[in-house]
């Protein structure tokens, strides 16, 4: 795993920015995804729309081609969830 590498944030119009060494290698103008839990900022490559739609169109295609069951939809025994107390 790469050494944690410390740089500060500077202000940019209204906004806090920081800037990425260059060994980072993230083109310019590149979408990303940014999520914060807690003191942790994850920045990722975002994913291509059009590779997303691919891929559940493949998706879907698969699901297609498998079909229903033969026998229909298979019964299950009755089930009664535990009460939870508190939720």
């Amino acid at each position: 795993m790469n050494s944690p590498i410390r740089t500060r944030t500077f202000t940019s119009g209204n906004s806090v920015a920081v800037r990425l060494p260059k060994g980072f290698a993230i083109p310019a103008n590149t979408e990303i995804e940014l999520a914060k839990s807690g003191d942790t900022v994850t920045i990722r490559l975002a994913e291509s729309r059009d590779v997303v739609r691919k891929a559940l169109g493949a998706l879907c295609s698969d699901l297609a081609a498998i079909g229903h069951p033969a026998d229909g939809i298979q019964p299950r025994p009755e089930f009664e969830a535990p009460i939870r107390r508190g939720h």
